[in-house]
C-alpha cells in the first residue's frame, strides 16, 4: 500500500456527525482528482460489547494515488486548500493525521505557512523515494 495516503481528521470538541459531514467534505473534493480511490479503511471485527463504530475511524480516509508521479503533490494541494478555507471560515481547529508507510505528518494548530511547508517536505520525501527505486 506505498501508494496509498492515510488521512485521519479531528476536531476539538467535535461530535461525530460533525468529524463525518469535515470528512466528507474532504473526500468529496479528493474525488475530483484521478485518483483511484478515496473510502474509508476497512473496520476490524468488532468485540462482543463494543460500539459498532470506533469515533476514531469516523475521519479516516484511505487515499489510493494509483501510479501517478505527482499525484500526491495533487492530493496535499487539495488538503491544504480544504484546510485553509477551515481556517479562514473560523472555525474550530481542523488537526490531521497524514501517513504513507512508516512516514507520518501531524498537523494540529499550525499557521498557513507551516503547513504548506510541512506539506512540501511530505511530499519531496515520497517523490525522491519514488525516484530512487
Amino acid at each position: 500500500m506505498e501508494n496509498t495516503l492515510r488521512i485521519l481528521l479531528t476536531e476539538e470538541d467535535a461530535d461525530p456527525e460533525r468529524i463525518a459531514e469535515l470528512t466528507g467534505y474532504l473526500r468529496e473534493e479528493l474525488l475530483d482528482l484521478d485518483v483511484d480511490d478515496v473510502t474509508a479503511p476497512p473496520g476490524g471485527e468488532v468485540p462482543p460489547g463494543a460500539r459498532a463504530v470506533d469515533p476514531t475511524d469516523i475521519g479516516a480516509l484511505l487515499v489510493a494515488l494509483g501510479h501517478s508521479a505527482n499525484m500526491l503533490s495533487q492530493v496535499m494541494t487539495v488538503i491544504r486548500s480544504w484546510l485553509g478555507r477551515r481556517h479562514e471560515a473560523h472555525e474550530s481547529q481542523v488537526s490531521l493525521h497524514l501517513q504513507m508507510g512508516d512516514d507520518i505528518l501531524e498537523v494540529h494548530k499550525a499557521t498557513d505557512d507551516q503547513v504548506s511547508e510541512a506539506f512540501n517536505m511530505f511530499v519531496r520525501r515520497h517523490s525522491s523515494a519514488g525516484a530512487e527505486a
